[in-house]
Parts: C-alpha cells; structure tokens; sequence
C-alpha cells in the first residue's frame, strides 16, 4: 500500500527542495536561447553576455539559436522550458512586443515569461544613397510633399521596425511614402546602397559600417539623443519631427514560475554582468546601448512601447499572414 502524506508536509518538503536547489544555483551548463540565426545582432549581443555570465557564474552558458517565423519558434520554444532556471532568453522587440499585435502566436508574453531585466536598447538611422539629391531630413520630406508617393522606402518585411519607423515618419511630416518590403533587412539596404530604393530606417548595426565607409548617407536617427557612433548624424527631434523615437530593444526573460531564489539570482548576475566595462564597450560597437534594470522597469518599457506600436499598426492597417 502506499503511504499517503499530508499535503502540508508535501508542500515543505518540495519547499525545501526549492530552496536547496536556488542555493546551489547553477550547478550545471545553462542555456540561453535566442529565436535568431547565428551572426546577427542579437546572436552576438547574446554571446557576449553568455560569456560574461560563464565568468559570473563559473558555468557555461550556452547559446541556443532558434530561428524561424520572424522568432516565433524560438520565442515558443523558451516560453516550453523548464522553470528550473537552466533556460533563459535574450528577447528581442519584434517578437516579444510587435509580433503579437500583428499576428496570433502561441505564446503571452505576461503568461508565459518573467522579466529580468532590459539590457539593451539602440536606435535606428534613415540612410539613403550618398548620390541621393536628399541632404538632410528636410529635403527628403519636401520632395515627398511635392509628389506624395513618388518615394519609397525599403524594410525587412511587414512589421519590422524599419516597416514601423517608416510608417512613423510618414505620420509625423504628414507624407505618404511607398514601403517596400523584403525578405530581410540585409537585401534592402543593399538595394538602397546601389539605388533601387530611396532609403531605409535601419537598424545602426546594419549600416554604420557603410556610413563610415560613405557608401551610405545618414539623415537622422531615432533616438531621442545623438548616438555617441554617429555623434554628427542629428535625432528626428532636431529635423522638426519631436516625438519621433524608435528604439530596438532587448530583455531577460525566465519561463513562468521559476522560483523567486532563482530569479533574485538572476537580476543580480544580470546587474553584474551589464556593469561590466567590457560588455559595455563591446555593445557600443555593436552600435547599442547596454543597460540593466529591475523587472519593474522592464515590463514599464514594455507596455509603453506596446501602446506606440499597437497605434501605429491599427492606424495603418499592417498585418502579417
């Protein structure tokens, strides 16, 4: 016959499991997941701090690549984990924020997923061909003005944040722009840098090294301050348009009910890991601000930038099949 115990008794055992395990926390590789290929931004923002969180916490922390559906999959996969603590996520805006509001997806981002912490943000800069007739900002929106829809604009897809930003500025200076939409970010500032389009909002990543270079001219950028890379590139604020941010962003999350020692574990590594000078500069080249916060301020962020975005595709209409 089996034994049964009470409930009470069963509860402070497992209790007491929990807690020893917290306190042994990590004792065994951990994995962070990330619903991008390898070689992107957020794959390599993510090995960086994988690596400073191994040097933290004398464990490895593997990188897990999951890509697929605009990083739905992967976004799935680590909301499906384990709530040990062994398996955490570098999450990026578009799927964590946008996706959501623009398609139906498996996961719930409140439901699904504990923040940490936000650990990055950075902005994006309106580049067009260094041969363009468009020197600043205020020449690109007068020729939009003279022929409403006679310029374009290029994006790696429907929903991303160069397809948002774009549709920001058309709000903003009272213009209508045609977007053109690729398979991918990378395809569409190459057709900007050999003339097929007029121009591109695009991540500061994908295209400082063309600035530099001068194979592409920037025209503003949309934070709310100077980027300390482009330090002459002047925000949309100083063009006339106040008001116009965009910033891409990326969190910590924890699957759902991971327990509370684990997750105070978590901010703290996270806090120490993001101080460090290092990863700060690394992050500086990669083009993006490194930052740490508290859960709090995490999910603040996040409802904020849900609000402007959901805006944004209601009054335009943007969905992805």
């Amino acid at each position: 016959m089996y034994r049964r115990y009470p409930t009470f008794l069963v509860a402070a055992v497992f209790a007491l499991w929990a807690s020893v395990a917290a306190a042994s926390f990590p004792d065994r590789p951990v994995h962070l997941v990330v619903a991008y290929p390898p070689g992107g931004a957020s794959d390599l923002m993510a090995r960086i701090l994988a690596q400073k969180l191994s040097e933290v916490w004398k464990q490895p922390v593997i990188v897990d690549n999951k890509p697929g559906a605009a990083g739905t999959l992967g976004t799935d996969y680590a909301a499906r984990q384990p709530a040990d603590g062994y398996t955490f996520m570098l999450g990026n805006m578009g799927p964590t924020l946008v996706n959501p509001l623009l398609t139906k997806v498996p996961y719930d981002l409140d439901r699904d997923f504990i923040p940490i912490s936000l650990v990055a943000t950075g902005p994006c800069v309106l580049v067009v061909n260094p041969k363009s007739p468009y020197k600043t900002l205020a020449d690109l929106i007068r020729a939009a003005k003279a022929k409403p829809g006679s310029l374009n604009f290029g994006s790696g897809g429907a929903g991303t944040l160069a397809h948002l930003s774009g549709e920001m500025l058309d709000d903003a200076a009272g213009i209508q722009m045609q977007h053109v939409p690729y398979k991918g970010g990378v395809a569409a500032v190459n057709d900007v840098m050999g003339g097929q389009i007029d121009m591109i909002i695009a991540d500061t990543q994908a295209v400082m090294q063309y600035i530099k270079a001068g194979r592409l001219r920037a025209l503003a950028i949309t934070s709310a301050e100077r980027a300390a890379q482009l330090p002459d590139v002047p925000t949309f604020a100083e063009s006339g348009l106040a008001g116009l941010v965009a910033l891409n962003s990326w969190g910590v999350y924890l699957p759902a009910r991971t327990p509370a020692d684990v997750v105070q574990r978590y901010r703290a590594a996270i806090d120490q890991a993001m101080s460090n000078p290092a990863l700060v500069q690394l992050y500086y080249d990669l083009g993006v601000q490194a930052m740490h916060s508290s859960p709090a301020e995490l999910k603040k962020f996040n409802q904020a930038e849900i609000a402007k975005y959901a805006r944004i595709i209601k009054e335009n209409g943007i969905r992805v099949d």
